[in-house]
């Protein structure tokens, strides 16, 4: 991977092709990226480069991230994160990268955080079937027997069982996601289909791992 920017999503909108079809697409405010650190091989054991975007006050930034703000020698940024790359030297602290990275067409793969749907039964979050919807019956969207009988030992919840509980706030990669615009004096990515996160939240689009699959 070469090349990566964070960037906030803003919604969903739609674009129309010069041949008056309709594209879906999700709108990703990027601005600019501001490098905070250069990763090596030599002093860190890996190559990466550390990013970062979004404004935040100054009374909300820690004494340790301060130090670190002043130290590279930019403004305190909200959302930080770290890419892995081949080579950093072309890469400096304190340079900003902007959208025009990218280009139309181009395949990105996107990272964000799932909605948090709360707690959830097996079927909304597990895909499971009902049972029976008849009148008589008790058992329209219970789990069901979880146990397992195992022989000496009696029945036990086995673990790794699929069951009901938490659902979203996951880390989501969605990847071979087409770029259909880039607007380099808004500072806006448009990206074919839905990206993971609710609206506001933030995402890093990296070039995608997987160019040439078909």
């Amino acid at each position: 991977m070469t090349k990566a920017i964070l960037g906030k999503k803003l919604g969903m909108t739609q674009i129309f092709t010069d041949e008056g079809g309709v594209i879906p697409v999700t709108v990703i405010e990027s601005g600019k990226n501001v490098v905070l650190q250069n990763r090596t091989m030599e002093n860190d054991g890996y190559n990466a480069v550390q990013i970062g975007f979004g404004s935040l006050k100054e009374k909300k930034v820690t004494k340790p991230m301060k130090g670190h703000f002043s130290k590279a020698g930019v403004a305190p940024v909200k959302f930080i994160r770290e890419i892995r790359l081949a080579d950093t030297s072309e890469y400096n602290v304190g340079d900003e990268v902007g959208v025009d990275i990218f280009a139309e067409g181009e395949l990105v793969d996107v990272v964000g955080v799932s909605k948090g749907k709360g707690f959830a039964g097996g079927i909304k979050r597990h895909n499971f079937a009902c049972g029976p919807m008849k009148h008589g019956s008790k058992s329209h969207r219970e789990p069901g027997s979880t146990g397992a009988m195992i022989s000496g030992h009696g029945g036990r919840v086995l673990k790794g069982k699929k069951l009901p509980g938490h659902m979203g706030t996951d880390q989501v990669t969605i990847q071979r996601l087409s770029i259909v615009r880039v607007d380099s004096e808004r500072n806006l990515l448009l990206i074919k289909g839905a990206v993971p996160g609710a609206k506001n939240s933030f995402v890093t689009i990296k070039a995608t791992v997987k160019p040439n699959k078909k």
